[in-house]
């Protein structure tokens, strides 16, 4: 086989042009699947032999090959010539120049297919790494739970808890809340993306080999073996739909998008904490950066970085789904744009996974400025108006008689707590709420409580227990 010879050379009199073969050629990203590119191949001519279509030898000439290929690949000594368009076309390439059997590795099969297969390989793997990755940051914001637990104080409501801070709606301070909760938050929110991950895996374990370009072939093919072989859940149904469908992509993108938007989320939160007004966290040296200018300043980078990649990932998710949304049956080389928003997808999010979960190791949080900051008086309203529910008084009834006192205080007749201590409807008893605020009171699933904290925390390190064997099962990641 010619170096400079593309698979489809017969088929015309010259040689592609220069700007065709720029614009063409897929090799520079997709190479990155040569693992399974060839593991396809590998299957493919098991399953030839199997039928009859190749011998035992020429089986065993082509696996021989295949592995030499893969060993070329992986240590960096493969040259890739000319002709060599696409990751599919240097390995078959290399493999006839190592073996005369080479020339039948093709037989029915199309690149169609073939790269079908091996994306969904390569997708599978990586998106068992991500999860493995969100769980790995899950395990810290546990640990960054933990530490925030433990005795303070000598307040009963406070028993449990290291660190209080105010919790926020409309970013203006709402309740007070234990920071644990807080951490736990991001954990559920992540348990989410673990699912959609895992669906995502779960859509893209289907094999596609077999469909031929379009239509299937003449030859007697099983699709059932190399689906076997290659590990597949599923095997197609419909060769055209099998050889065209790329939902798979668009679900693993959206998946990974709304990691990104949970971690932008996360970054976000770092940032205003970090800032002089917050004072919530100080990163360590080595998750943090300097100013070229200010010699003082000490910037929250990996949290701003954290926060803009979600836009790169939406843009992935969008860019897809563009290319996607008109194109007819069945294969068009349109589909050739779904590798680098997937391949950066994927680096992005495992990059930003990493970085998240060094800085958040590494974070001290500043249990004295948040204390002060959630010790506001006024976080006990809620907490007030429930009061007033408990002894009989109707909710509406007590949201108006505590937002008269509130008002009174801001305005100036007295001190919140006082003023509750002598409003008939309040008394002593009430008071004590504001001096205490009652966080570790709540005692509905979920909330802040003491007892509730501690079965969260419980229930949280189950479910990430669960995921981790969900996420195990049995593909091994490739996707380094």
């Amino acid at each position: 086989m010619d170096d400079s010879a593309t698979l489809w050379h017969g088929r015309f009199d010259g040689d592609p042009a220069a700007a065709l073969r720029a614009l063409n050629d897929s090799l520079p990203f997709d190479r990155r699947m040569f693992r399974e590119d060839i593991a396809g191949s590998r299957a493919h001519a098991t399953m030839l032999a199997a039928v009859g279509l190749i011998t035992g030898e020429e089986r065993d000439a082509l696996c021989a090959a295949l592995d030499t290929v893969e060993a070329e690949m992986a240590g960096g000594a493969f040259v890739a010539a000319p002709g060599d368009e696409d990751i599919h076309t240097a390995v078959e390439r290399r493999v006839t120049e190592i073996t005369p059997a080479g020339a039948k590795l093709h037989t029915g099969r199309s690149r169609n297919d073939q790269v079908a297969t091996g994306l969904r390989l390569w997708t599978r793997s990586a998106l068992t790494a991500v999860a493995t990755d969100v769980l790995a940051l899950q395990g810290t914001l546990l640990n960054c739970a933990r530490a925030a637990c433990g005795p303070f104080g000598t307040g009963a409501e406070h028993r449990a808890f290291r660190t209080v801070l105010p919790g926020y709606t409309h970013l203006q301070r709402a309740h007070s809340v234990p920071l644990a909760h807080h951490h736990l938050a991001h954990g559920w929110a992540l348990a989410r993306d673990v699912d959609r991950l895992l669906e995502a895996r779960r859509r893209a374990d289907v094999s596609p080999l077999g469909a031929g370009a379009l239509a299937g072939s003449t030859l007697p093919l099983d699709p059932s073996l190399t689906a076997d072989e290659l590990g597949f859940a599923e095997l197609f149904d419909n060769s055209i739909d099998a050889v065209s469908d790329r939902d798979f992509v668009a679900d693993a993108l959206y998946a990974l998008a709304m990691l990104g938007i949970h971690l932008s989320r996360i970054g976000e939160e770092l940032v205003i904490w970090a800032s002089s007004e917050f004072g919530f966290v100080e990163m360590d040296d080595a998750f943090a950066t300097g100013s070229s200018m200010m010699p003082q300043k000490k910037n929250p980078d990996v949290a701003e970085l954290a926060r803009a990649k979600a836009g790169r990932l939406i843009g992935n998710l969008t860019g897809l789904l563009a290319v996607l949304k008109g194109l007819p049956l069945a294969y068009a080389k349109d589909l050739q744009e779904d590798k680098e928003p997937l391949f950066d997808a994927v680096d992005t999010a495992r990059l930003t996974l990493a970085a998240l979960v060094g800085l958040l190791d590494t974070a001290e949080f500043a249990d004295e400025r948040m204390r002060e900051a959630a010790s506001s008086p006024y976080l006990a309203a809620t907490d007030l108006a429930e009061w007033l529910v408990s002894q009989g008084t109707p909710f509406r009834e007590a949201h108006a008689v505590v937002a008269e006192v509130v008002r009174r205080s801001l305005a100036g007749d007295d001190s919140l707590s006082d003023l509750v201590r002598a409003d008939s409807r309040l008394g002593p008893e009430a008071a004590e709420l504001v001096d205490y605020p009652g966080s570790a009171l709540r005692m509905t699933r979920g909330a802040g409580g003491v007892q509730e904290i501690a079965d969260q925390m419980r229930r949280f390190e189950r479910r990430l227990a669960t995921d981790a064997d969900r996420v195990g099962g049995r593909h091994r990641s490739n996707a380094e």
